[in-house]
């Protein structure tokens, strides 16, 4: 009788980790300049560094050090905001880049929550620490392992509980920085104080005066502590540290509002058409709703292309798309809904009424291109102010707002006079009874069309405060996102957020002002959309300003 042997367990694919054992580590910088040679990394930029904290006072003092990198993620955020698939998980778990296809667009460094990639100051595309994979693939250690005078650095396979890596894991305890965020990162911390590990924890030093350097104010920075309370009972203070720069400028809060009125450009008035302030024959839908909305429209797409670190590759959203990526999504709904608007507008060249079914596929296409960057800030990963489960209905109010703004701009440049306003403000009703001929119809309409659009944008702009007093007065869910809600209210950016509220607290009431004189209304309107600009930059801009490393 033959036996038959039991099948040999084929090895299981490698999942590199590190651990980093910080009882060791002494603070001297051999992995940061190792790195800078293997992987030619420019000045101003790191891949891996190492961060001071000085706890107590003297003599009661001590320094705690932290080695931050890239933690390799087993799901990570930047693989799946990364619009082209230029950040890739490999098949052993490394989460590694290439340049070739990175448009630089930014998505992956919003979206770490670890502040791990930059942008390459020489060759524009974004890079990280990708544990010297090329390395690792002819059987080497990676440098900073190499050079590392304490042996605090290694490097192992998970997989193989031969590994000291793997024994160290299962073993001691360990630590990760930021779990809640749930990632499953796969560089572990040995020893780590949590003065380091919390980038909360220490203040900033005043003046911006580290340790050998002076870092003050970095262009579009964000500061490497917070003024406000932190979180440690000890006298914790940062002493050395790198510069931290925001991703995303003022572009990002300029594409915001572009966008909010080229979706609401075409809302406004199809809301208006539904509730009989205008007719199908209106110019105000045969013309100004698919023009007005898609010049912003191309004028969003441009701001979006201008953003880009390699603008000459936006193509590649559309011909490598990562789907996981509302990049790429709020791309493919931009095309839909301007195939939608050039459909509106050639049916009004032909000289007869868009149909109404045309303009309900247009509106429910401005309705996602209204909505999905919120979903879009919602893959960043790294900011907790933008987690906000009712960002997408603020950004649909918002281009209600928007849209109804521009619908009454519209009104006037067409009627080429105030006459509207003042219809609008007598009332249209009132306009219709005392007129006659093709004039009076004339004026009837516009005044119609404006006191609609006016009422529309009131209750927008009513709405739009609602949404801001929620997200100021309800308690913010983690300490990062009331000190971003902070910064946007009492710090840098108050300027900008005071006047987005003052310009909708004069939207609200733009149909009394213009009650009171047509050109106020008109004001009312103005201020109303500028305001809107200004909160979203502060929004957008404080998102973004508090340290996550």
């Amino acid at each position: 009788m033959s036996v038959e042997s039991d099948p040999v367990p084929s090895p299981a694919r490698p999942s590199w980790a590190k651990v980093v054992d910080q009882t060791r580590c002494i603070g001297c910088h051999a992995c940061t300049t190792a790195c800078k040679s293997e992987n030619e990394v420019p000045l101003s930029v790191t891949r891996t560094y190492v961060k001071y904290v000085d706890t107590g006072a003297f003599p009661q003092a001590r320094r705690s050090f932290q080695v931050t990198r890239c933690n390799q993620c087993e799901s990570p955020p930047c693989v799946a905001a990364c619009p082209t698939a230029a950040m890739f998980k490999r098949p052993d778990g490394i989460v590694d880049f290439d340049k070739s296809v990175c448009i630089g667009c930014k998505a992956c460094i919003a979206a770490c929550p670890y502040d791990a990639i930059f942008i390459n100051p020489d060759d524009h595309s974004a890079e990280k620490c990708n544990f010297c994979a090329h390395r690792l693939d002819i059987g080497l250690e990676p440098a900073c392992v190499v050079v590392c005078p304490t042996e605090a650095l290694l490097v192992g396979d998970m997989n193989d509980p031969s590994s000291e890596v793997a024994r160290i894991i299962n073993r001691d305890p360990v630590s990760v920085r930021r779990p809640e965020k749930e990632t499953k990162p796969k560089l572990y911390y040995k020893g780590a104080d949590q003065v380091t590990l919390d980038p909360l924890a220490a203040q900033r030093p005043d003046g911006g005066l580290f340790m050998w350097s002076e870092q003050g104010e970095v262009d579009h920075g964000v500061p490497s502590g917070h003024p406000g309370p932190w979180n440690s009972s000890a006298a914790a203070v940062l002493s050395y540290d790198i510069p931290h720069r925001a991703p995303w400028d003022f572009r990002v809060s300029l594409y915001t509002w572009t966008k909010s009125i080229a979706a609401g450009a075409y809302l406004a008035p199809l809301l208006l058409l539904a509730a009989g302030a205008i007719g199908p024959s209106s110019p105000l839908w045969t013309w100004a709703a698919p023009i007005v909305a898609g010049v912003f429209l191309a004028l969003t797409g441009v701001i979006l292309i201008w953003d880009l670190e390699h603008p000459a590759r936006f193509h590649l959203i559309f011909r490598r798309p990562q789907w996981r990526s509302w990049l790429v999504r709020g791309g493919f709904i931009i095309g839909g809904y301007s195939a939608a608007l050039a459909a509106h507008f050639a049916v009004a060249l032909t000289g007869a009424s868009p149909p109404l079914w045309l303009g309900w596929i247009g509106g429910g296409l401005a309705v996602l291109t209204a909505i999905y960057t919120a979903f879009l800030f919602g893959q960043a990963k790294a900011r907790d102010m933008w987690q906000n489960p009712l960002l997408p209905v603020h950004f649909l109010v918002q281009a209600v707002l928007a849209g109804a703004g521009a619908v009454v701009v519209a009104v006037v440049a067409m009627d080429g006079s105030m006459q509207a306003l003042s219809g609008a403000a007598s009332g249209a009703a009132g306009a219709a009874a005392g007129s006659s001929g093709s004039a009076g119809d004339s004026a009837a309409s516009a005044g119609l069309a404006t006191a609609g659009a006016l009422q529309l944008f009131a209750v927008a702009s009513a709405a739009h405060l609602l949404m801001i007093a929620g997200e100021v007065f309800m308690p913010p869910p983690t300490a990062h996102a009331r000190l971003a809600e902070r910064e946007m209210t009492h710090g840098r950016l108050r300027g900008w957020f005071r006047l987005g509220v003052l310009g909708a607290l004069a939207g609200a009431a733009a149909p009394w002002l213009a009650g009171a004189a047509p050109w106020i209304g008109l004001a009312a309107v103005a201020l109303g959309l500028i305001a809107l600009l200004a909160y979203e930059h502060a929004y957008v801009q404080a998102g973004q300003s508090v340290p996550i490393a």
